[in-house]
C-alpha cells in the first residue's frame, strides 16, 4: 500500500463515521419529529397541504419508518459491520429518493423535493459507495499448514 493510500484511508473512513453519525441523528430527530408534533414539521415535508380526515396516521407511520431506518444504520455503525452498512446507506437512500418522488408526484415543493429529499439520497449513495469502496480489500485468510 502507498503512503498516500495509507494516509487517506483513515481519513476515507471517518468522513464517511461521521456523515453516517449525521444521518442517524438527522433521520431520529425527523422522525422523533414527525411522532410528537406532525402538524408543526409536516410542512417542511414539500407537500402542498395537511392531510384530510385521519390521514395525519400516516405522518406517524413516517416517523416511525425514519426512527426504525436511523436505528439500523446505527446498530451497522456501532457494531462495526462496515460493509452492510455501505449496503444498507445504499438500499435506504431509496426512502429519501421515495420522498422527493411522492412530494413531485402531488404537486408539492420542488426546491424542497430536491434540496431535501434529492440531496439527502445523493449524499446517502455516496457515503454508502465510500463505505463500500473502503471494504473493498479483502484480506484472505491464511492457508493452514498440512498435518
Amino acid at each position: 500500500m502507498s503512503l498516500a493510500k495509507s494516509i487517506l484511508r483513515p481519513a476515507r473512513r471517518s468522513n464517511a463515521s461521521v456523515l453516517t453519525a449525521a444521518f442517524v441523528l438527522f433521520i431520529l430527530w425527523f422522525g422523533t419529529e414527525f411522532i410528537l408534533s406532525p402538524a408543526t414539521t409536516a410542512p417542511g415535508f414539500g407537500l402542498p397541504s395537511w392531510p384530510s380526515g385521519d390521514g395525519g396516521g400516516f405522518l406517524v407511520v413516517k416517523g416511525i419508518r425514519d426512527i426504525v431506518l436511523a436505528l439500523v444504520l446505527a446498530v451497522l455503525l456501532l457494531t462495526g459491520h462496515r460493509r452492510a452498512l455501505g449496503w444498507v446507506l445504499v438500499v435506504e437512500a431509496l426512502a429519501a429518493f421515495g420522498d422527493m418522488a411522492t412530494v413531485l408526484a402531488h404537486h408539492g415543493s420542488a426546491p424542497t423535493a430536491f434540496g431535501v429529499h434529492g440531496f439527502t439520497a445523493a449524499l446517502m449513495v455516496v457515503t454508502g459507495l465510500l463505505i463500500l469502496r473502503e471494504t473493498r480489500e479483502v484480506t484472505t485468510a491464511p492457508v493452514p499448514a498440512p498435518r
